[in-house]
């Protein structure tokens, strides 16, 4: 069963997906979050592609916990996702995610422009990751 995750950012979105076993994630690419749905129908193609059973959209809070303006939209993306494709769709908190992942390329050496391109699919990779070792640690508790 494989699941995907989304990092929905303002002009990119970052996509990921498991392994069959739910164990790990990989970045697979970054979209480009464009006015017409262009963006939504390369989702499609990937979860067919992958066989995708799931989609994990990361949430970003507040440093309170609180969810903004940001994270009100990512909730009103994750309802289109779950109405367009006929899938379970979970928010996953996302709070540094993109943070991490670029002070990791930084230390990497990575130059800015390498960063960029890889920054968003990392960030959902980063976010499924999270998600994943949540569901395992559930189940052996």
């Amino acid at each position: 069963m494989r699941i995907m995750g989304i990092d929905v950012g303002e002009k990119r979105v970052g996509i990921s997906v498991s392994d069959l076993m739910g164990w790990t994630a990989q970045g697979l690419e970054t979209v480009s979050r464009t006015e017409d749905d262009g963006w939504l129908r390369r989702i499609g193609e990937l979860i067919r592609e992958y066989e995708v059973e799931s989609i994990v959209v990361g949430l970003p809070r507040n440093m309170d916990g609180s969810i903004g303006d940001k994270g009100k939209a990512c909730e009103v993306i994750a309802e289109d996702l779950k109405q367009r494709f006929s899938l379970p769709v979970k928010l996953w908190d996302e709070r540094l995610s993109t943070m991490a992942v670029q002070r990791t390329l930084i230390e990497a050496d990575m130059s800015r422009k390498k960063r960029r391109k890889v920054v968003d699919k990392m960030a959902a990779s980063w976010i499924l990751q999270g998600y994943l070792d949540s569901q395992r640690r559930n189940t052996h508790d």
